[in-house]
């Protein structure tokens, strides 16, 4: 088999593997799909084996990526975990203007990280104390708040008054677990709005 046509296969194999439904899929199929599109028929042994091989690496990868991934979230939500333990700890001890003091420092910082994270402009702090992440106009913009004890992505819209910027009902507010959940989901609406241009 010439090194084009094994090309030619593993990206076809590849393609069909990563837009397939994997609990349906199998490799009799992957193999078949793979020959139609190429006009081959992928059912001789020295192409099958060849399929087998590529169906393994990417189902290996993909298995690696997806513990990597739960090894990442679960360290992420450790230390979530410890940060929060300490802070309630902390708040226990501190008088309120203590932590009034210790708020705004910590939204100073995470201003400062928003900015240095490749932000087109510099993170601020609106009127109510809420780190402004970015303006996507004059009139939205986007914040990380805490409310309640819940820290929230607030993508809303402001209004004007006495020369202060208020927020309005207009928006919405995203926790965590739901923003992490909108961030995985941003490559697809990426290649959604592309597809429709």
């Amino acid at each position: 088999m010439d090194p084009d046509t094994k090309l030619k296969i593993e990206k076809t194999v590849v393609g069909i593997l990563e837009t397939a439904n994997m609990v349906d899929m199998t490799e009799y199929k992957v193999r078949k799909e793979a020959g139609e599109k190429l006009n081959i028929n992928l059912s001789e042994t020295q192409y099958k084996k060849f399929v087998r091989n590529i169906v393994e690496n990417f189902l290996k990868s993909r298995q690696d990526e997806e513990e990597q991934e739960q090894a990442t979230e679960e360290a992420e939500q450790k230390v979530e975990a410890e940060v929060e333990a300490e802070t309630e700890e902390e708040e226990e001890e501190e008088s309120p203007v203590k932590k009034q003091k210790k708020n705004k420092k910590m939204k100073i910082e995470a201003s400062k990280k928003a900015s240095q994270a490749g932000e087109l402009q510099e993170a601020t702090i609106d009127d109510n104390g809420d780190v402004i992440i970015c303006k996507l106009n004059s009139r939205r913009n986007v914040s990380v708040q805490e409310f309640k004890g819940n820290k929230l992505v607030s993508i809303r819209e402001y209004y004007e008054k006495d020369g202060k910027q208020l927020p309005t009902s207009k928006g919405i507010s995203l926790t965590i677990d739901q923003w992490k959940a909108f961030k995985k989901g941003v490559p697809a609406i990426v290649e959604a709005i592309q597809q429709l241009q």
